[in-house]
């Protein structure tokens, strides 16, 4: 399992270095201080009472990717993620191709736990139609309903919804179940969860 996240990883890196060679990413002015986000009305209208749980910037080898913001409703249990209503956004910092973020979203899935064949090729064909190419500045949120799905949004547009909830599950394990191969950003989002 290490090795093959370590290729994984390894493979990510060398496909963001050789984008960034090529200048295929637009360049985002870093923020040096993060402002105080506050609920937006669609935020209200998804959740009885938004809570920023938490947010961090996930660099890569360096490069700033983007900013993750969880929110939910008060009040809200770490442990228990899955059974709650959540919004997660991803706020880039760089210009991506939706392809490249389906393929990196299916191999993180796949890292949680292993995917059956028919799971990946169903999966990956479901994300590559929803996400869009995004540019930097632009956001792409995912509401997350337990025991119903998710639905992804691009720049508050809704793109699809996905009414499997073991994909929608996986899909928010990202960044959020104790197997992501990303702790830290885990971590910080789930950090405003103690009173």
């Amino acid at each position: 399992m290490t090795t093959r996240r370590s290729a994984l990883r390894l493979g990510f890196r060398t496909a963001l270095l050789a984008n960034v060679s090529v200048g295929s990413f637009g360049v985002a002015h870093a923020q040096t201080k993060r402002e105080q986000l506050q609920p937006t009305p669609q935020l209200r209208n998804v959740l009885r009472t938004p809570r920023l749980v938490g947010q961090q910037r996930f660099t890569y080898w360096g490069f700033e990717v983007y900013d993750a913001s969880l929110w939910a409703s008060a009040p809200f249990a770490p442990d228990d993620w899955a059974k709650q209503l959540l919004v997660l956004e991803l706020r880039y910092l760089r210009d991506f191709k939706g392809a490249d973020i389906a393929q990196r979203s299916i191999d993180e899935m796949q890292g949680q736990r292993p995917l059956s064949t028919t799971q990946q090729n169903n999966w990956l064909a479901t994300l590559q139609a929803f996400i869009p190419d995004v540019r930097a500045g632009e956001h792409i949120t995912g509401i997350y309903t337990p025991d119903k799905g998710m639905q992804l949004l691009h720049q508050d547009r809704l793109l699809g919804e996905m009414r499997d909830t073991e994909f929608a599950q996986r899909f928010l394990g990202i960044w959020l179940a104790p197997e992501t191969s990303q702790r830290k950003l885990r971590q910080q989002l789930l950090a405003g969860a103690q009173p």
